[in-house]
């Protein structure tokens, strides 16, 4: 094939170099665009296929400049950064890496939740600091309710660890109509009334902006916990701050904001706060399986394959 005919995938976020190499291998171009938003602006406009993480917004003004595009991959679960009724109105198939960070993120959620059940970080704080406050300190997790507001793969994962703690386990998932695992499906509202923590891992989407407000927040558990390794505006973070002083709830941990980087400073200077800056897929093994997966399905794509990791299956008519 002439080397103008072959398809330009352009990668826009850094994903692991192995992935990169294998694509080059394909019956594509490959043009690395990690380095400088000038770099992407010049590939675009002949680009087929672009491979993003959660830097590089998919917005309007960017689908507007590549006129040839008809193959987005999100090198993660979300896809909140891609736009995804102008990809699908133009015939743009949307792919995602569904099950790369599920470890990742579940293993940090479980080190949150010690972390927070033995209000080990305050502790670490006063002892590196030359401290040294012992006598009784903090809970177990043996005989805590954990509840998961959302139960797909990372929720499932992150139950299937807690069992071994003697950890019970509720969920809150309107798409969700049994369980295998143990666990027990929960109306929102009785979640939140009977949990210990309140674990999030769900989609953010128009409805579910805000879901944990401050009238929410009032039907926790008076000195229960809240996670968020799922999406920041979940989060009424005003909100949380005044139960977090008030005493309703007797900590968080926060992977993500509402704004990132954060701008809350009294949110993130709280004391009764883990805060950590969006890194719950952030593993060696998960970039690595992250890249893997989205260059199969670009790959996939290129040879006109069927796709396994469609996010938008309306999205008909794009061909390599």
């Amino acid at each position: 094939m002439p080397e103008p005919d072959r398809p330009l995938v352009v990668v826009a976020d850094p994903i692991d170099a192995a992935a990169v190499e294998r694509l080059r291998s394909g019956p594509c171009r490959v043009v690395d665009a990690t380095a400088s938003p000038d770099a992407l602006d010049r590939a675009l406009p002949e680009a087929w296929g672009i491979i993003v993480r959660s830097r590089t917004k998919v917005n309007a003004a960017l689908l507007a400049k590549a006129p040839h595009l008809r193959f987005v991959a999100r090198a993660g679960v979300g896809v909140d950064n891609v736009d995804l009724p102008g990809a699908t109105a133009r015939g743009i198939r949307v792919v995602n890496a569904p099950s790369a960070a599920t470890v990742a993120v579940a293993e940090l959620t479980v080190a949150f939740l010690v972390l927070l059940a033995r209000g080990l970080y305050p502790r670490i704080v006063d002892t590196k600091a030359g401290g040294w406050k012992r006598g009784e300190n903090g809970g177990e997790l043996r005989g805590k309710t954990v509840g998961f507001v959302g139960y797909g793969r990372i929720a499932r994962e992150t139950a299937k660890r807690l069992a071994p703690f003697g950890a019970r386990t509720l969920a809150y998932d309107p798409y969700v109509a049994s369980t295998t695992d143990g666990t027990a499906l929960r109306t929102l509202d009785e979640l939140l009334a009977e949990s210990d923590f309140v674990s999030l891992h769900a989609a953010l989407t128009t409805e579910s902006r805000h879901l944990i407000d401050a009238g929410r927040i009032a039907r926790m558990r008076r000195g229960s916990f809240l996670l968020n390794v799922a999406r920041g505006p979940l989060v009424d973070e005003a909100a949380l701050l005044a139960a977090l002083d008030s005493g309703q709830l007797a900590g968080a941990a926060l992977d993500v904001f509402e704004v990132e980087p954060p701008t809350n400073t009294k949110l993130l200077a709280h004391s009764k706060v883990l805060a950590t800056p969006h890194l719950g897929a952030s593993t060696h093994e998960g970039q690595s399986l992250a890249g893997e997966q989205v260059v199969d399905e670009a790959l996939r794509a290129l040879r006109g394959e069927p796709l396994q990791a469609l996010v938008n299956p309306e999205a008909q008519g794009a061909r390599p």
